[in-house]
């Protein structure tokens, strides 16, 4: 994931709502969102080249997501993919305070990330840079992206617009999804003065700076909701060829 905002107990019927978007290379292999076959309970896309997952979900009420931090251009060179961060997440049995503070002896043998848990009960954040923390995510609307959690980045504040106006407009989870999914395919780039500066050069921000990415190569692969309510968990995805093109979705209601 490249690109999160949710909304933590905003609203009493909706405990949770995630909208995010993957931007990865086009060609790495990935499994579209599905039920894992190791792990019924389990739902999500999966990484088929280091394992784990960007975004899962589980019937047992649980999620974990988790998004790189950008640092320069050189590559990463830790032992361990983020991504099964979110998968030993969802398939444990910790609580999300739990498994975040569990994380300081060996954060740093991930790939540089941002991460959120939540248990059915509380949203924890946790981050190995520039240093390990972690923290509650206190209830209202949040956004992360590769920086900094809630730094205030273009892209990460349209996504929050987007949620926001989602929740103020819609009267349940059976909604229609596809304003949220529209604000997730928004392709116009920040205005310079406020783009970030995380180490890649001015031409690489903007082209990283809208919140849906096109690139033949590396852009936004899939586009995610996620709904928890009260007693069941809506999960929608939407993915993207390399040229932009809509190249399959799912929509299913999980009992959890």
């Amino acid at each position: 994931m490249c690109l999160i905002a949710v909304a933590w107990n905003t609203r009493p019927d909706l405990p949770l709502a995630l909208i995010a978007n993957r931007d990865e290379a086009h060609a790495r292999p990935t499994a579209a969102a599905d039920v894992d076959p190791d792990a019924p309970q389990v739902f999500g896309g999966r990484d088929l080249q280091s394992g784990g997952s960007w975004l899962q979900v589980s019937t047992r009420r649980r999620l974990a997501a988790v998004t790189n931090v950008r640092a320069g251009l050189a590559p990463e060179t830790a032992p361990r993919s983020r991504g099964w961060l979110v998968r030993d997440f969802v398939r444990g049995d910790l609580s999300a305070e739990r498994f975040a503070r569990a994380l300081a002896d060996d954060a740093a043998c991930h790939g540089r990330f941002n991460l959120l848990l939540w248990d059915g009960d509380a949203l924890w954040f946790a981050t190995n840079h520039p240093a390990f923390a972690i923290a509650p995510v206190a209830p209202g609307l949040h956004a992360m992206s590769n920086g900094a959690f809630d730094a205030p980045w273009p892209k990460s504040n349209a996504a929050t617009r987007t949620l926001r106006n989602w929740l103020t407009t819609s009267p349940d989870a059976s909604a229609d999804l596809d304003p949220l999914f529209a604000g997730l395919r928004d392709v116009r780039p920040a205005d310079d003065a406020r783009l970030p500066d995380t180490g890649v050069g001015l031409a690489l921000e903007r082209r990283l700076s809208p919140p849906f990415i096109e690139d033949p190569v590396y852009g936004t692969r899939s586009s995610t909701v996620v709904l928890a309510g009260a007693r069941d968990i809506v999960f929608a995805e939407r993915r993207f060829d390399p040229g932009g093109a809509p190249a399959g979705s799912t929509r299913v209601r999980l009992d959890g």
